[in-house]
């Protein structure tokens, strides 16, 4: 009976976060209060779903953009991207040296903080031979960070009086997860969001050089190094709408299909942060993860401002 329940109210959540009536930071705490109260009855379909409704999402959102918008976008986050990465990097090999944490449990950490969350870690790890736990770990780490930011960006972007342009910017540098950037951004605003969805793909293609030093940092050989291939989709996206191969009816409906759907991404994500996980941490992981997070966030935000 208790399973019944459970899975008739995760449908219907499920069903709320797709009708729009809800926001991206009141479905992914309906997802975490869910997950709190019950136990997911869906939670590896959940798992499988987030990558895949997240790449679609983002793919969808390239039909509400233009080629010239993009580069000039793209080009404008490339120093802060670069100094941005080197630098969280950097003190992150160095802070899982002093906190005495395990070296793959905090380059996972590093590498999800400096580019993008969750796929960073799914591809990082097996470069580096890191094992589940220490995945699940990580994975747990971020997803909780990329949660509390979706609240707090928006807050203090408001409170800073941030343009458009900066907060876009500034969202997808300092947040994690791709779904948390678009998410925050999203009810921003349009501006603010296609900035930080162009800034935020152009940052996940770090993935490979940083995949590349891992291989040697951890001195592994022969692992596959994983490509972000739907960022060549989301490019193809921008490119038919930018000389007109489909109508505007019809991609404004794909852009409209696509922000219902990274909603309901975000309840999924919610739903999916495992407690049992985060409660095994430590303190240590999660001091380093807070330590980077912090120190992006306010280095970003000087950097645009000033």
């Amino acid at each position: 009976m208790k399973l019944y329940l459970s899975k008739s109210l995760y449908i219907l959540l499920i069903l709320i976060s797709l009708s729009g009536v809800v926001n991206s930071q009141v479905a992914l705490l309906l997802g975490f209060l869910f997950t709190l109260i019950f136990t997911n009855p869906f939670i590896k379909h959940s798992q499988k779903a987030i990558h895949l409704l997240l790449k679609i999402s983002v793919v969808g959102l390239g039909f509400g953009m233009f080629i010239k918008e993009t580069f000039e976008t793209s080009k404008e986050g490339l120093g802060l991207t670069f100094y941005s990465i080197i630098l969280t990097v950097s003190i992150g090999l160095i802070l899982t040296k002093l906190l005495k944490l395990d070296r793959k449990l905090g380059h996972l950490i590093t590498s999800g903080t400096s580019i993008c969350g969750g796929s960073a870690i799914a591809a990082i790890s097996p470069v580096i031979k890191a094992n589940g736990k220490t995945i699940s770990l990580a994975l747990g780490i971020v997803f909780l960070l990329n949660s509390i930011a979706l609240f707090v960006f928006p807050a203090v972007g408001h409170l800073l009086h941030l343009s458009q342009d900066q907060f876009g910017l500034w969202c997808a540098i300092a947040i994690h997860d791709t779904s948390s950037v678009v998410g925050a951004a999203m009810g921003y605003g349009d501006e603010a969001l296609r900035i930080a969805t162009t800034v935020k793909l152009s940052r996940t293609l770090w993935i490979v050089p940083l995949s590349i030093c891992s291989m040697f940092l951890f001195k592994t050989k022969g692992e596959k190094i994983k490509i972000p291939y739907f960022i060549g989709l989301f490019i193809l996206a921008i490119v038919i709408n930018s000389y007109g191969v489909l109508p505007t009816a019809i991609t404004g409906n794909i852009v409209f299909i696509s922000k219902r759907l990274l909603v309901f991404t975000l309840f999924l994500v919610g739903s999916a942060i495992s407690i049992k996980d985060l409660k095994q941490t430590g303190f240590k992981p999660i001091a380093l993860a807070i330590s980077l997070w912090v120190f992006i966030s306010v280095f970003s935000l000087i950097y645009i401002c000033f």
